[in-house]
């Protein structure tokens, strides 16, 4: 039976682990008061397990993929009080990559998702990251890239062919063009490089552009990864 199937009980930390978390969103400018509203205890998992745990539930999902009845209600009412994920995606907007399903079939109140073309981190999605980690303890952040990326595609176009786009395509797709041209010339296909290399490049930005996150990274307490999704095979790749 896959995980969805089950009934969770969300993850609780000690009284004390609960300070420790909410002196650090204090520290980094938070208020205590946004910790309650959000649902108060976070998940005990240290970013290494919550990494762990995303893996397993990728392999399950490439080894014995199933479709199950999620009890989507049961799920409902046991987190609408408050929640307790324990990792943030970022991934891309695309139909084929929703990361609750590839990652083993996740449920309500696990993953704290954001999802764009390309899988960029704008203002919108460094706050929502930030928010997960300061003030809702997640202690993982994945960076998803994915095989045959539009977003992607189009950026190596505009290094290729110097192409353009309609509308807010084209500024969409410009912090993936010094990605493409780091990769033109290091062989393999180009797309997938360079989808690799901006996945990277965007998990740097994050701790590079971001005063709350940075410290949190340094200390420990949170790990940002890059990652890039198989389509074909269903597998994740979690790159240096």
């Amino acid at each position: 039976m896959c995980d969805i199937c089950e009934r969770r009980a969300v993850d609780r930390r000690a009284f004390l682990g609960l300070a420790a978390a909410a002196a650090v969103a204090t520290s980094a400018g938070f208020s205590a008061t946004p910790a309650g509203a959000a649902g108060g205890p976070t998940t005990d998992l240290t970013p290494a397990q919550a990494l762990a745990k995303l893996k397993a539930g990728n392999e399950r999902y490439v080894t014995d993929a199933q479709v199950c009845a999620a009890d989507l209600g049961g799920q409902r009412a046991h987190v609408a009080g408050g929640q307790a994920p324990w990792a943030s995606i970022v991934s891309c907007a695309d139909s084929r990559v929703p990361p609750e399903l590839l990652f083993g079939g996740l449920g309500l109140g696990e993953l704290f998702v954001a999802r764009n073309a390309g899988n960029l981190v704008d203002t919108g999605v460094l706050g929502t990251l930030e928010y997960g980690a300061a003030v809702l303890g997640v202690p993982l952040i994945v960076v998803l890239g994915h095989q045959r990326c539009g977003a992607v595609s189009a950026a190596c176009s505009v290094v290729t062919r110097n192409a353009t786009f309609p509308g807010s395509i084209g500024p969409m797709i410009e912090p993936i063009v010094p990605a493409a041209l780091a990769v033109k010339d290091a062989g393999g296909d180009f797309v997938t490089e360079a989808t690799k290399e901006s996945a990277r490049r965007t998990a740097a930005r994050i701790v590079a552009h971001s005063s709350v996150i940075a410290p949190l990274v340094e200390a420990g307490k949170v790990m940002i990864v890059p990652a890039y999704y198989d389509l074909d095979g269903g597998k994740v790749a979690f790159l240096a």
